[in-house]
């Protein structure tokens, strides 16, 4: 009777267990989704640049980069008290090689007259490792711990303009919305450890990501995309 009544207790724990444990199941699948439907979204962002004649110096840049961040949408909102805020994409370049896509969140607000809403798709260029090496360190505020500049746009300018910039972050943006022109200076730039666990199936750190040769298939059309905005001309 005892022994009847143990097995009657346990399959009943295991049946709890594992409707308790279903729901996790599609949480992970769909964090994983997300973070697979961001990167086709990066890619798609940076490929809405290359075709955007206005884009030379960006292409310029790229091309001797250390690193880039990709913003697919990032949202700007307020009224008096403004705000904006997006998840992104980073990865290294060595020797003409891109890194898998370490994520990232972009945060930052800031007070003064101002109304509407903005939808913008950025990238941001890092041009220095002192740029990369902040970005890892955790936390980043942008024009703070790294100097950012609004990078030059203008299908006319060449190469030799882009050579005398000394900034360590170049930011390009294409945006729809109210507001004029896109300030991402006091933003801070932050890992976003869960984003990195779900798409790569195991805690990891940025810089394990940023400093590997890309294996992921995810990212393919990202890197590629990216590689061929460096070399369009």
């Amino acid at each position: 009777m005892i022994a009847k009544t143990l097995r009657t207790l346990f399959t009943g724990v295991a049946v709890l267990s594992a409707v308790a444990a279903t729901p996790a199941v599609p949480a992970v699948a769909q964090a994983v989704n997300e973070n697979v439907n961001l990167v086709a979204k990066a890619a798609a962002t940076v490929d809405t640049f290359r075709a955007n004649p206005d884009m030379t110096p960006l292409r310029n840049l790229l091309s001797r980069a250390k690193g880039i961040v990709v913003i697919p949408q990032l949202i700007k909102a307020g009224f008096i008290v403004g705000g904006e805020g997006g998840s992104a994409v980073m990865l290294t370049q060595r020797n003409g090689n891109w890194s898998g896509p370490a994520f990232y969140t972009v945060a930052g607000g800031s007070i003064g007259l101002q109304a509407g809403a903005q939808a913008s798709e950025v990238i941001l260029v890092l041009m220095t490792d002192k740029a990369v090496d902040a970005v890892l360190k955790n936390n980043v505020k942008l024009g703070a711990d790294i100097g950012i500049a609004a990078g030059p746009v203008g299908a006319g300018l060449e190469a030799s303009t882009t050579t005398n910039l000394s900034d360590d972050v170049y930011a390009f943006a294409l945006s729809k919305g109210l507001f004029g022109g896109i300030a991402l200076e006091g933003s801070v730039l932050a890992p976003d450890a869960d984003a990195n666990r779900a798409y790569y199936g195991k805690p990891i750190a940025p810089g394990d990501i940023l400093g590997a040769t890309a294996t992921d298939a995810n990212s393919a059309n990202l890197r590629t995309s990216i590689a061929a905005l460096a070399k369009a001309q």
